[in-house]
Order: C-alpha cells, then sequence, then structure tokens
C-alpha cells in the first residue's frame, strides 16, 4: 500500500505537471508498467480487481460481457489504437482460446490474461468506467469502456460478480526480448515461396512461418515482389483516404500480446494531427503513428477463393503494427475496387 500511494502521488504530480496523460505515456513516464499504474490506482480506491478463475483465466469475463450491451472496445499495441462500439456476443471458448463474432469482432488468447481491473475516473467528460485487462508484463492487452448507451447496471453488475476480495499484488514479468531471426541465408527460400503459392488460407500464413522458421517481416523481404512489395509508409494514409472516398469496406486488425480486434466496414473520416494518423467516425475510431511505421508491404496471399491482399505495417523491430483488407463475407471473392486501390499503393 505504501508503495502504490507513493505512486498514486508521482502520477498526481506528473498530471499536475503535463496536464491530462495517456496512461500508457504515464506508466512510462514514471518507470513502471501501465498495469502497475492501474493497480496502485484501484489499491487507492479507484476501483477493484477482478479474479481469475483457477481453470478458466477469464473467460468468465468474457461470457459476460454480452449483459452490459453496447460499449467501446479497445485493443492498442504501442503504435496503433482501434476502438470499436457495438455489443459483445457470447464468445466460443476452445482450449484457452476465444472467438468472439459480430458488431466487436476478437480472438482472444486467455493466457496472456493475467490481471483484471475494474477502474472508475474523472475525466473532463465526467465519469468514465471501464474493465482493463493486462498480461503478466503489465502491457494492457484488451479494454472495455461504458458509454452513454452502455447499461450501466449491467456493467457494474458484471464488476461486482466478479471482483476479487483479496487480490495478489500486480508483480509485473517483463517480457523477454523477441527471438531474432535467422540470417537470410539460411531461409530456404524456395520452399517458402512454394509454400506461399500453396496457401489455401490466409489464416494458414502464421503456420507456414513457423514451419519454415522464418520471421514475419523476413519473409515479406525474401519472398519477392509477386508476394510481398515495399512501399512508402505515407501508404496508410493514401489508402485509407482512398477507400473513404470511395467508400471501400474494411477490414482493419490492431493487436495486442493478447488479443487481436478486427473491425469490419467502411471508414469516413480520415484526419491527421501531429503524429497520429486517425479515423475518427462515430462507431470507430483508429489511432496510428504513422511516423513509427518503419515498413509497409503490400502482400498477396493466395486462398481458395483467389488471391488476398493487404496493406500490412510493421515498427523498426518488426513487429506488427495493424493489418488492412478489403471487407468480404466468408467464401466471396475479393472485391474488384479494393483491389485496385491496394494494388496501385506506391506505382
Amino acid at each position: 500500500m505504501h508503495d502504490a500511494a507513493a505512486l498514486i502521488d508521482r502520477h498526481a504530480e506528473l498530471v499536475a505537471a503535463r496536464g491530462p496523460v495517456r496512461a500508457r505515456d504515464a506508466a512510462e513516464a514514471l518507470g513502471v508498467s501501465e498495469g502497475e499504474l492501474v493497480a496502485a490506482r484501484v489499491a487507492g480506491g479507484a476501483g477493484q480487481a477482478l479474479r481469475r478463475d483457477p481453470k478458466r483465466g477469464l473467460a468468465p469475463l468474457l461470457e459476460a460481457l454480452p449483459e452490459a450491451g453496447p460499449v467501446m472496445a479497445l485493443t492498442r499495441n504501442d503504435h496503433c489504437v482501434s476502438g470499436v462500439h457495438g455489443r459483445y456476443a457470447a464468445p466460443q471458448i476452445v482450449d484457452g482460446m476465444a472467438q468472439v463474432v459480430g458488431e466487436i469482432d476478437l480472438r482472444v488468447f486467455l493466457r496472456h490474461w493475467v490481471h483484471c481491473f475494474a477502474l472508475t475516473e474523472e475525466t473532463r467528460s465526467g465519469t468514465r468506467a471501464s474493465l482493463q485487462v493486462f498480461d503478466a508484463a503489465g502491457t494492457a492487452v484488451h479494454k472495455v469502456y461504458a458509454t452513454e448507451a452502455t447499461d450501466r447496471a449491467a456493467f457494474a453488475a458484471i464488476a461486482a460478480r466478479l471482483a476479487d476480495p483479496d487480490p495478489p499484488p500486480l508483480t509485473a514479468t517483463p517480457a523477454g526480448p523477441p527471438r531474432p531471426d535467422r540470417p537470410d541465408a539460411e531461409v530456404d527460400v524456395a520452399a517458402l515461396r512454394a509454400a506461399w503459392a500453396a496457401l489455401e488460407h490466409s489464416h494458414d500464413f502464421h503456420a507456414m512461418l513457423r514451419r519454415l522458421d522464418a520471421g514475419r517481416v523476413q519473409a515479406l523481404r525474401l519472398a519477392g515482389p509477386d508476394f510481398a512489395r515495399s512501399v512508402p509508409a505515407q501508404a496508410a494514409r493514401d489508402l485509407l483516404e482512398a477507400v473513404a472516398r470511395d467508400a471501400v469496406p474494411l477490414m482493419v486488425f490492431v493487436a495486442s500480446p493478447g488479443c487481436v480486434q478486427i473491425r469490419i466496414g467502411p471508414v469516413r473520416r480520415i484526419e491527421t494531427v501531429g503524429p497520429w494518423l486517425n479515423v475518427l467516425d462515430p462507431d470507430f475510431n483508429l489511432h496510428l503513428r504513422a511516423d513509427r511505421v518503419a515498413g509497409a508491404w503490400v502482400v498477396r496471399k493466395p486462398s481458395l477463393r483467389g488471391d488476398v491482399h493487404a496493406l500490412e505495417l510493421y515498427d523498426a523491430a518488426g513487429g506488427a503494427v495493424a493489418q488492412v483488407f478489403g471487407a468480404r463475407p466468408p467464401g466471396e471473392v475479393e472485391r474488384s475496387d479494393w483491389r485496385g486501390l491496394v494494388t496501385g499503393l506506391g506505382r
């Protein structure tokens, strides 16, 4: 409690000096993980910890979220934030993996859902209630915010029902550095190209990389321009402006350590504010640090229904920032208007 109180005081001093600071940025400035900062605020009375089931982890939280009605689901990494307004459907959970399909679309890896807190904050726009999930390193995995449309009583009841009266302290375990790629010369490029050409579904791509022991960006570099072509980072803005102009619906993938959030639909309002490239629509917000995109690739993957094209964005360390596909119903071919826009990038 003494440490929590000291961290709360340091956070208050930071806000007094800088004004409102995003939680992730405040934690970095204070030299702690975001999870540790939120845990300290909860210990100070700003909310409560939620318990993990000994066998099912935080699966009960996912199963309860449909009760809250419309909310805002947020998933982010270091360089990109996806916020989607909608309802959670009942999850499908198998062997520690979960899928939520509908207005809010998620792929969840429950082993990374380690800590959860219900947090109440006072903001310029009033009281804000949220449920926030963190991994073992204290990195934010997924957050759920109550909105004006949320059933506030149900939202509060979820937190009360899952509350942990005696939570263990959050001791962040820093994640180790990612395993470096093998030298390019050790990758069998002919086998890579053959396996890539034989793909039947884009979901098979990750398994292919594991089988061939190749890094993702490494594979893009080595496969050749008929499969992956490097384009300027400006392509992200060019593409968003083009699809907004032509009303071409998208699938936008943004991933944290334990959650992939997918938003399917059109985008309309594209704005740049400082280094941030933003989608500012009523039901969808995307915030991309365009200055931190070190690699942008137009990627073609074969499938049983024809080729599928995407714009994939990576940071300087090769970490995935975001992926953008053209929206298409299951079993249907890729839209020609999307294909024309994405394949024309950088030409």
